[in-house]
């Protein structure tokens, strides 16, 4: 699934990956690829992106909104 991670001033992070966790503000939860559609806000916390060849990437973060739809994912974060 496509990935885009920006800041308002900048972008964090732009590419593919298989798995995403996020600090939603009711919990921790994770996007994976054929995700149903989803809006949820976030709380500070750590985005981490699993990529596909396994590596890992983390984003501390201190809140923010996601929107996921036909595996695109944008994460707008503070």
């Amino acid at each position: 699934m496509k990935i885009k991670i920006t800041k308002p001033d900048t972008t964090l992070f732009e590419g593919d990956a298989k798995l995403v966790q996020l600090p939603g503000t009711g919990g921790q939860f994770e996007i994976l690829n054929n995700h149903a559609p989803i809006i949820s806000s976030l709380a500070k916390g750590s985005v981490r992106v699993v990529l596909e060849d396994n590596s890992e990437q983390s984003f501390d973060i201190r809140g923010g909104v996601v929107k996921s739809q036909q595996n695109d994912l944008m994460i707008l974060v503070q």
